[in-house]
Parts: C-alpha cells; structure tokens; sequence
C-alpha cells in the first residue's frame, strides 16, 4: 500500500510521521490492579469497584457495594486506590470496558486494572484510543483463561499505542469524539424517554384508562377481571380475538420457493422485517402467514419478536401467527401482543432445551377490548405513530454511532488532523 507524505507504516498502520508508537507503559506512571482480599461492607462509606460496575464508559456508582472509611484507609494499599483521572480497565470476564475515576474516592478489586497516565498522556484521549475497536480486539486476543477469560496486565503494558506528539492535539481529538458520545447520550436518552412515554400510553389507551376524543359513549367504568374498563368495553379471553392458524407447508412438496422469515429476521422489539430467505427442497416445514397477519416469536427468549405482515409468506414453525377475528383490527391486536402483560402471559412456557410459550395458558389471557373498530383503530394509530417516532430515533442514533466510528478511525490513526 502506498504511504502518501507525512505517514509512515508502522505495526499498528498508517500514521502520520510526527506520531510516536511506543508501548502502553510508556505513556503510564503507574499500572496495578486492585484488592483479592476480602472487605467488609456497609450500606455507605467507599464504592467498591468491579468490572460489573463499569459500563458504557463510566463507573456506575448506584451497583457498587461499598466498604467503610476505616477499612479502606487500613486494609488497602495504593494499587487499589485510584486518583482523579486513572483510567480503569475491565480485566475479568467481561474485558476492556473503561472509565476514568473522578474526584470521588473508590477502590478497586482485582477485576479491574488501574492505568494511570502520566504527564504526557491526556487521561480522555488514552481512554478513548482503548476503546477503538483495534485495540479492543487486541487486548481480547490477547486475553488467557479457558472458561473465564482475563486481560493480563504485563501484556497490555506491552501493547503497542499510536500517539499524537503534544497533549494539544491530544485532548482535541478527545473533545470531538466527546461532542460525538454526547449526541449519541442525548439520542439514547430521548428514546428511553419516548419507550417509557410508549408505555404509559398503552397502559392507558389499551385498558380505557384514557379515551380517545368522540369515544367516550358512555360514562363511567366497571370491575372486571382484569380491573376497572370502560362501560362499554368488554373482555375477552385472547382466543376469541383471533386465530391461531396451523396451516403448513412443506416446500420438499412444493414447486419453486417460498419468501420465509425466520426468527432472526425478526427485529426484536421493534416490529420490524430486517430480512428473509427462500425456502428450497432442504427446507423444513414452515407456517404459512397472509399479510394483516401477526408474528409472535413463541420462544421464550424472544417474546419481544413480533410484526404485523405486510405481504404474504412462510414463517418459522417458532413463530406464532395468528389472525384477528371479526371483533378485532389487525392493529389492535398487533398492539396487543406487545404489552407487558402479555409477554408476561408467554413467559409462562413449557420444555427445558428452548422453553416455548404454552398457547393453552395464552388463549385464556383476559383482553380488555373497545367494542367498536373505529376506537381500536384510533388507538392503533395512536400507538403506532409513537412506534414511528421511536423509528426515526433509532435511525438517527445509529447514523450517529456510524459517524462515530468514522471519526475514530480518521481521528486516531491521523488521517484526520485538528492541529
């Protein structure tokens, strides 16, 4: 491959000339991890920090146990006290998450490794150059251990790291990539928001705690056994909202293919297609499904896989399709399958291998239901312009994580200079 001027091959790629590649250590003054011994806890006092209290870039303080003031000052020695801005590192298990320490005391035990930086290094820089998927994947090859993989540290401090030659440009590379996190936090953030909102509103509409406009007929609500609807709602058990349909086909019998949606085409919990296949002679027997109809992924483990069709097709024997009857939209009971208290219902599951959801304990589920189509249409469009929204979101969170990555691969091998 070509160098254009100004870079230089090195093992870890192509980087500009004034750049340094030197090992980990080099830009640490201290590397140690923390405490095998035993200590004692406290409803308050130090966090205690382990690798299962590291994620998504910091320390999250609310799962950390804590010990006491006393026993931290004399049963601890400095490799399991940090300082403000030690980068710390999973190094057990779960491997090469990070986050750096603030001003608030901690300690840490022996799954987590402490990687101070010294006067040369930006402590944000050498966390987010650790977090570049090249150097994630190297400390995970790197990693030993059979059942239980870890990160030794006397390998990592070999590792060898591309360096910016002045802090200068060392910080504004983090402080770009920083303003990057901080739109991907504000996205994630909204739409957990925007989920919880989701939440509330089918609590509310699918239960007629909340009427729509031009829907309240009559005033006033009624015990039922599923709690206080409407006056004129009814229930029904789920079976009498739709069909469990069991037509088969076997494309060993067939002519041509068949367009089939397994399980993994099946986004989960988002109600959308992400793909298909064709069946072929070496296929096994599916379900056959008509558009309008809803898909429930019937295994336990991905309750929250579910579609209302838009054309028609084949589906996985471990899908459910069902079909609403005449007193049901197809919208409505889309929205139906989706709440928590029918997943809840399905977790009720039969078989050890792949527990599978038992339809004889679902069909039985009480459905609270508007006795109109229009209101439950009114609903649908409700809930499912929420959906749409939370679409839109989705989509620009991952456009944002993809600029991310662009922007780590320009920034920290130096195709990209800030100063």
């Amino acid at each position: 491959m070509e160098v254009k001027e100004g870079y230089k091959q090195t093992e870890v790629g192509i980087i500009p000339e004034d750049w340094t590649i030197s090992p980990l250590e080099d830009f640490t003054s201290f590397i140690s991890y923390g405490f095998t011994n035993p200590m004692p806890t406290s409803d308050s006092g130090i966090c205690m920090v382990t690798a299962r209290d590291i994620n998504h870039g910091k320390i999250q303080y609310d799962t950390a146990r804590c010990t006491t003031k006393k026993a931290y000052q004399s049963l601890l020695t400095g490799k399991s006290r940090p300082k403000k801005d030690d980068l710390l590192l999973t190094k057990d298990g779960t491997l090469g998450r990070l986050a750096l320490t603030d001003e608030r005391t901690v300690c840490i035990n022996q799954s987590v490794a402490i990687l101070r930086p010294n006067s040369k290094t930006a402590p944000q820089f050498f966390k987010t150059l650790l977090e570049s998927p090249y150097y994630q994947n190297q400390m995970k090859e790197d990693a030993g251990g059979s059942t239980i993989k870890h990160i030794y540290i006397t390998i990592v401090n070999k590792m060898l790291l591309a360096f910016p030659p002045t802090k200068a440009e060392q910080e504004a590379i983090a402080e770009a990539l920083s303003d990057a996190d901080a739109l991907i936090e504000s996205l994630e953030q909204l739409i957990a928001k925007k989920r919880q909102i989701k939440q509330g509103a089918m609590q509310e509409l699918l239960t007629g705690k909340k009427r729509l406009p031009g829907f309240e007929v009559k005033p006033g609500y009624k015990q039922t056994e599923v709690g206080l609807i409407p006056e004129d709602w009814e229930v029904k058990p789920f079976q009498q909202i739709c069909i469990l349909k069991n037509e088969r086909v076997n494309p060993k019998l067939t002519v041509g293919g068949h367009n089939c949606i397994e399980l993994e085409h099946i986004s989960q919990g988002t109600g959308k297609i992400l793909g298909s296949t064709t069946t072929t002679k070496n296929s096994s027997i599916k379900n056959v499904f008509c558009k309008n109809d809803v898909l429930f992924g019937k295994l336990r483990a991905y309750l929250r896989k579910h579609v209302i069709t838009e054309i028609n097709g084949v589906c996985s024997t471990e899908v459910w399709v069902l079909k609403s009857k005449a007193s049901t939209t197809p919208k409505y009971l889309y929205q139906t399958v989706k709440t928590e208290r029918f997943i809840d219902c399905c977790s009720s599951s039969y078989g050890t291998h792949m527990p599978r959801s038992d339809w004889n304990i679902v069909k039985e589920l009480k459905i609270p239901l508007p006795t109109t189509k229009a209101e439950q249409d009114a609903i649908a469009m409700i809930l499912t312009d929420m959906d749409s929204e939370l679409d839109s979101l989705r989509s620009k969170l991952s456009k944002a994580r993809q600029v991310k990555q662009g922007m780590m691969h320009n920034l920290l091998t130096g195709k990209i200079r800030l100063v």
